[in-house]
């Protein structure tokens, strides 16, 4: 069993920048590939970015390649998401998710444990 939080999310205006952080319990940590997931209000919770359990693939989805930046420090058991550039349309309910087993990256079913999420609002 694996618990999540995030934390990291606020208001901000758009061009500004963010780091959301998502710390995990256990002792498995680094066996687990991570993820990021957003959902805005009245839409289906969609993919951001996700790593492998080493760190050594990343993925993004392509509205915020080049904006964001997921990476994990496997010794304090937390992964991050830098949000650069942001845009009105980053406004949502970012979430944290994990998985111990062959899925997809990319799915909301590729993953068995997912954090609260913590709210970014980006003004314009």
């Amino acid at each position: 069993q694996v618990q999540l939080v995030e934390s990291g999310g606020g208001l901000v205006q758009a061009g500004g920048s963010l780091r959301l952080s998502c710390a995990a319990s256990g002792r498995t940590f680094s066996t687990y590939r991570m993820g990021w997931f957003r959902q805005a209000p009245g839409k289906e919770r969609a993919f951001v970015a996700a790593i492998s359990w080493s760190g050594g693939n990343t993925y993004y989805a392509d509205s915020v390649k080049g904006r964001f930046t997921i990476s994990r420090d496997n010794a304090k058991n937390t992964v991050y998401l830098q949000m650069d550039s942001l845009k009105s349309e980053d406004t949502a309910v970012y979430y944290c998710a994990a998985a111990n087993s062959l899925g997809s990256y990319y799915a909301t079913t590729g993953y068995d444990y997912w954090g609260q999420g913590t709210q970014v609002t980006v003004s314009s």
